[in-house]
């Protein structure tokens, strides 16, 4: 938490509630998700305490903005490069720690100069495929 003080951002109980449940957290949640489960400690909590503090981490480069989802955003506390498997039927999103050696051929490169890359790899969890569910097909 010592880090956050450092970045100028004032920790009040609501956003030191908000940063716990985030700390570790690997269920890519939506600002909803993370609304759903502080409201519960601190029931006057607002949607707009919520959104606002996550809007000042990504600013601050603390937590990064998915939009691997198109019915809501996904916030990821794991900062560092990684890309993700995400299931077409119940939005489940899992880290994928790997590098893969991919290049982008000079006649389409051209003058761009490439700092990075992610991959969203799409299926179905483990969850969805026994239950024999097909997805909507949309991405």
């Amino acid at each position: 938490m010592e880090r956050f003080r450092e970045i100028g951002l004032k920790l009040t109980p609501q956003r030191m509630a908000i940063l716990e449940y985030l700390d570790g957290n690997t269920t890519h949640p939506s600002a909803e998700d993370i609304y759903q489960h502080v409201r519960k400690r601190f029931p006057m909590i607002s949607f707009a305490t919520v959104y606002n503090t996550l809007e000042a981490l990504r600013k601050r480069g603390l937590i990064l903005e998915l939009t691997i989802d198109p019915e809501r955003k996904r916030y990821d506390p794991n900062i560092h490069p990684h890309h993700h498997l995400i299931c077409l039927k119940c939005k489940s999103v899992v880290d994928v720690e790997l590098d893969f050696n991919i290049t982008v051929p000079e006649e389409l490169k051209g003058r761009f100069e490439i700092l990075g890359n992610h991959i969203e790899f799409y299926g179905l969890c483990e969850k969805c495929s026994e239950k024999g569910g097909e997805s909507d097909g949309s991405v």
